[in-house]
């Protein structure tokens, strides 16, 4: 039946440049009928931490940093431990910071960085004074 046109070669076009294989491959990919769902399941499936509890003596150590900061005439090194509040759903991540603080807000609850950075005091989970500069 297709014996006598198997062993022909492919007709090209003369009139017409043959299309990449790039673009015949997007003719056959596959639709999206749900618009933002692969993104939504993506989102879905990121995991976030609990915000951790500061237990007492954690706490009281976080408060004497932050009153031997404070009381500092000069910026100071430190390391900190952060839980960063996740944007889009509930729970977060923590993170290690580590910078000069030139001043604790109070009133606001925030530590400034040399660098300008500012972060809130009540998501502190560890904090340390660094010696030297």
């Amino acid at each position: 039946m297709y014996k006598d046109i198997i062993d022909l070669p492919r007709p090209h076009s003369s009139n017409r440049t043959p299309m990449p294989a790039y673009e015949r491959a997007a003719q056959f990919a596959p639709f999206a009928a749900l618009t933002g769902f692969d993104d939504r399941i993506r989102e879905e499936r990121r995991l976030t931490d609990g915000r951790p509890q500061l237990c007492e003596e954690d706490a009281r150590i976080i408060d004497e940093q932050l009153h031997i900061l404070t009381e500092s005439k000069t910026p100071l090194p430190v390391r900190l431990t952060l839980f960063v509040p996740d944007g889009a759903k509930q729970g977060g991540a923590l993170t290690d910071v580590e910078g000069v603080v030139r001043r604790v807000d109070a009133v606001a609850r925030e530590l400034i960085f040399a660098d300008k950075t500012v972060l809130p005091i009540d998501n502190i989970l560890a904090l340390a004074i660094l010696s030297g500069s």
